[in-house]
C-alpha cells in the first residue's frame, strides 16, 4: 500500500504496512470503547457532556479554512498528554488491538493513565493520531472524566519519546451515541496532522454502562 522509501527506517516503514484501514480502524475503535466501559455512575452529575455550540463545523466549506497548516512532524510516540484547561497531565501507554481485535484500552485500575493507539499515525504526524482513556472507574473520576467541558480554542499537548511536543488546538468537542459513530467523520484524515482523544460519555445505566463517546477534535497548532 505504501511504496518503499530508502529514506524512512525500516521500522517505519514496517509500521506503516501494518497500519489498519481507516474504516476498519472505526469500527474497531468503537466497538472496544463502547465494551470497556468501567464507568460507575455513581457520582451525583456525572462526567460533563460537550454544548452543542462546541461542535465542529462540518459545513462542506469548512475544511478548506484549516487545509493550510504547520508542517507535519516526523513519527515519534506518544508519551505525555497536557490538557491545562481540565488540568490533565498524564502519562501515555501504547496500545494496540487486544486478542478480540479491540483497542486495548489501559488499565482501567490505573485511572490516569491514556493510550495512543499505535494503528494510527503518533501525535503529530500527517493523519488524525489518537489517544483514548477512561471517564471514571469504581473509584471515581478518571484521566479524560472532565473532557465534555472543554472549548473551541483550547489546547492539548501531546509529549512525545523523541522530546518534541505537538501542541493541538481544539475545534470541537461532541459526544456520539455508540450505535451511530461516524467513524469517517472522527477517524478520516483531512491531509493534514490532527489529534482525536475520546472517552466514554452520554447516558449511563448500570446494565449497559455509557451509551456513547465523547470525541474532541484537534489539529497542530501553528506556534508554541
Amino acid at each position: 500500500m505504501y511504496a518503499s522509501d530508502p529514506a524512512v527506517p525500516a521500522e517505519e516503514e514496517e509500521r506503516r504496512r501494518r497500519r489498519a484501514p481507516w474504516g476498519m480502524i472505526a469500527l474497531v475503535l468503537l466497538t472496544g470503547l463502547a465494551l470497556i466501559r468501567n464507568g460507575s455512575g455513581e457520582f451525583d452529575s456525572g462526567p460533563p457532556q460537550p454544548a452543542s455550540a462546541a461542535a465542529p463545523d462540518v459545513r462542506p466549506s469548512a475544511p478548506e479554512t484549516f487545509a493550510a497548516g504547520p508542517p507535519a512532524m516526523p513519527f515519534s510516540p506518544a508519551d505525555r498528554i497536557r490538557i491545562p484547561a481540565i488540568r490533565v497531565d498524564a502519562p501515555v501507554m501504547s496500545v494496540g488491538l487486544d486478542a478480540n481485535g479491540w483497542v486495548a484500552a489501559p488499565p482501567p485500575e490505573n485511572p490516569d493513565l491514556a493510550g495512543w493507539f499505535t494503528g494510527a499515525v503518533s501525535p503529530g504526524e500527517k493523519g488524525t493520531a489518537v489517544i483514548v482513556g477512561h471517564v471514571d472507574n469504581q473509584q471515581g473520576p478518571a484521566v479524560f472524566y472532565g473532557l465534555g467541558a472543554l472549548k473551541k480554542g483550547d489546547r492539548v499537548e501531546v509529549a512525545r519519546k523523541d522530546g518534541t511536543t505537538a501542541a493541538f488546538d481544539i475545534y470541537g468537542i461532541e459526544v456520539f451515541e455508540k450505535d451511530k459513530f461516524p467513524g469517517d467523520r472522527v477517524y478520516g484524515s483531512k491531509g493534514t496532522p490532527e489529534l482525536r482523544v475520546i472517552t466514554c460519555g452520554g447516558g449511563f445505566s448500570k446494565q449497559n454502562g455509557y451509551d456513547g463517546n465523547v470525541v474532541v477534535f484537534a489539529r497542530l497548532a501553528t506556534g508554541g
